[in-house]
């Protein structure tokens, strides 16, 4: 709507406004598929999406985890500027065809041949995708070519850097010439490279641990016939939030914080829990890998697992006490 009301009073032209809003919806469209590239490659491997978000400088496709061959990692980040290349060869094909090019000169953001402008954005998006900074694909096929001949938190910090130091030069240049939008960019770069290395950091501390070695073995369980009131004053007396509903010696339920809150709200206090917990939950076996159960984690959208072993709790696993055993982790390891 903004789009077409914009171009609307410029022109006063109702197909002026309607181009617009073609062109903009088409760029979305390009955007789109450069993240199926991604998604469809990381399928390949075995690596599911969770979601696509289109954003207003780009798109995002959150995999549940990144590849754990730098080659793999490589090919996943080509595949979409490689989609964008395609499309741009598509396009010139269509413009010799049809003998429809224009001179370059007279193309700007808002005017000139549609097919066009269409093809700069894709050119665009290829070279604005690969710079070798994060989030941007070029950073991650920088990470991996380092990969490959270093480890991966090493690979992982370099190109950090890298991206970093392009954040700084965008955001100063950005700042002399008058163009927030690129401070905004720049700060954008800054954000995802911080953040990636800081994920690099959190992978290789749980690199081949159990869960058993990170998991809280003192916690409060919960029986279904419990009144929520008995609830209440334990999250009162400690810093548990959820808590593992057992029956006969198995997981039957987890009432989180929210669902206390709920059942207080829509039940009373005097209701029982087994009204207020959640009964389709996410677990993880104690002897699983780490790394492997922290992802179940963060797909969930939850901030408690329930820790078993041979179909009896023996334990939780929580964003809290993963980042407690993490921070421990790396200040040994730098002690060595």
């Amino acid at each position: 709507m903004f789009v077409a009301y914009s171009h609307w009073t410029v022109s006063q032209n109702l197909g002026d406004a309607l181009n617009a809003v073609a062109f903009v919806l088409a760029i979305f469209f390009c955007v789109l598929l450069h993240e199926f590239g991604h998604s469809l490659t990381a399928a390949i491997y075995g690596i599911r999406t969770r979601d696509i978000t289109l954003l207003p400088i780009g798109g995002v496709a959150q995999l549940e985890r990144m590849p754990d061959k730098p080659l793999h990692e490589l090919w996943v980040a080509l595949a979409g500027p490689m989609v964008n290349v395609v499309i741009a060869l598509a396009l010139i094909a269509w413009l010799v065809f049809s003998r429809s090019f224009q001179p370059w000169q007279e193309l700007t953001v808002t005017s000139g041949p549609f097919i066009e402008r269409l093809l700069v954005v894709n050119v665009f998006l290829v070279l604005f995708n690969m710079l070798p900074a994060f989030p941007m694909d070029g950073g991650r096929v920088l990470r991996a070519g380092l990969a490959m001949a270093l480890d991966y938190t090493k690979a992982t910090q370099i190109a950090a850097v890298v991206g970093q130091a392009m954040a700084l030069l965008f955001g100063l240049f950005g700042i002399l010439s008058g163009n927030w939008f690129l401070v905004f960019i720049a700060f954008f770069v800054w954000i995802g490279a911080a953040s990636e290395a800081s994920f690099a950091q959190l992978k290789s501390a749980m690199a081949g641990l159990p869960v058993a070695r990170a998991m809280m073995t003192r916690f409060h369980v919960l029986h279904p016939d419990h009144p929520i009131s008995h609830v209440m004053s334990l999250v009162v007396a400690g810093s548990q939030h959820d808590f593992p509903v057992v029956e006969n010696d198995q997981v039957v339920g987890v009432l989180s914080r929210q669902g206390l809150i709920n059942g207080l709200t829509s039940s009373g206090p005097e209701s029982p829990v087994r009204q207020s917990m959640e009964t389709e939950f996410v677990t993880v076996d104690a002897n699983e890998m780490l790394e492997v159960a922290f992802h179940k984690l963060r797909s969930c959208a939850c901030t408690t697992v329930p820790v078993v072993s041979q179909g009896r709790l023996v334990g939780l696993l929580t964003m809290d006490n993963v980042g407690e055993f993490v921070t421990i982790q790396t200040a040994l390891r730098n002690r060595r």
